[in-house]
């Protein structure tokens, strides 16, 4: 016999081996699927850490092995206050949450206060652990950028998956050389702005520059800049995103809430809308709308929830009710 035919038998023999024992594996996780005396479904008792079967009870394993933690919590606040696993990495903070903070509280683990000695001692472990957190410009540059942006989202109630986004415009930016000649407050401010509008949420100009370190020719530029470098797909604003905020905010009825939509969609059919302001149209269809609707607003108080003018309102009011009276008699 040649040595040809002997590797092709060896071959073979091998094949069959190795479909021989996949075959033994699915019978064997079928079998551990199913009861062995009735063939009914298996359960797992994971209290008392058996597996019966639900047709006959026949306990086919015992003593099984608990992967979940030993403690118990009843309500979210045991549940949080218990486990040992931290928080998701994020990237709103510069080193995505995966460093080691050290309490602020003076107090061992056994909630006993600490010494004067172990307190100038863990003042000093702070210091050092902050000095190591930042061991570079850059990280110091995305650690004060982030700390903005937080702050401004939290001054403007924008919503976690929008600081998200603008910590991401940032990195991009950051990691793009788009800073140098330019604040970081400038560059985080338009991150943020342009996160709102992606996301649906926008802001004005003028409530993002209460807000911000910077005045509101600079954020212009800044945001022309990063958006034209960054090459971020945003859309024109939409006068209808700002109604709803106004609208809760002067607490006003869903009715009137509705009747300021159809306005808003009357003027965009008309084409009234092109080269005007979104903060102004919304603002004017709110208070049109509560005329409507019979709810008492001045357009003073629209005005300060806007920032517009009350002149900008008049104008914009008078001509999205000609619109829709047009609409009515057409």
């Amino acid at each position: 016999m040649s040595d040809t035919t002997t590797r092709e038998y060896v071959s073979t023999d091998r094949r069959r081996e190795n479909t021989d024992e996949a075959v033994t594996e699915e019978e064997t996780q079928e079998e551990t699927q199913v009861c062995p005396e009735c063939g009914g479904s298996l359960i797992t008792d994971e209290a008392r850490g058996e597996t019966v079967c639900g047709d006959c009870g026949l306990v086919v394993e015992t003593d099984a092995v608990d992967r979940g933690p030993e403690w118990r919590a009843f309500n979210s606040s045991e549940r949080d206050s218990k486990s040992r696993v931290g928080a998701p990495t994020t990237r709103m903070m510069h080193d995505k949450g995966l460093s080691t903070n050290i309490g602020w509280q003076n107090k061992d683990a056994y909630g006993k206060a600490l010494s004067a000695r172990q307190r100038e001692q863990m003042q000093r472990l702070r210091t050092w652990n902050e000095r190591f957190r930042t061991r570079n410009s850059k990280e110091r540059n995305l650690k004060q950028a982030l700390g903005e942006i937080d702050r401004m989202a939290s001054a403007l109630g924008l919503p976690e998956n929008v600081r998200e986004t603008a910590s991401v415009i940032y990195r991009r930016a950051l990691d793009d050389d788009l800073l140098p000649g330019r604040s970081i407050e400038g560059v985080a401010t338009s991150a943020l702005y342009a996160a709102a509008r992606q996301a649906g949420t926008p802001r004005s100009l003028d409530e993002i520059t209460t807000v911000s370190r910077v005045d509101k020719m600079e954020l212009t530029r800044t945001y022309r800049y990063v958006v034209r470098e960054l090459k971020l797909e945003i859309e024109p604003a939409d006068p209808e995103q700002y109604v709803p905020r106004f609208a809760s905010e002067l607490d006003l009825s869903d009715e009137a809430e509705r009747q300021a939509r159809d306005l808003l969609r009357n003027a965009k059919k008309a084409g009234i809308h092109s080269g005007k302001s979104p903060v102004g149209l919304a603002a004017a269809a709110v208070y049109a709308a509560a005329l409507l609707t019979n709810e008492k607003v001045t357009q003073s108080e629209v005005s300060e929830v806007a920032s517009i003018s009350e002149v900008t309102i008049r104008n914009r009011y008078k001509e999205l009710l000609e619109v829709d009276d047009a609409g009515l008699f057409a």
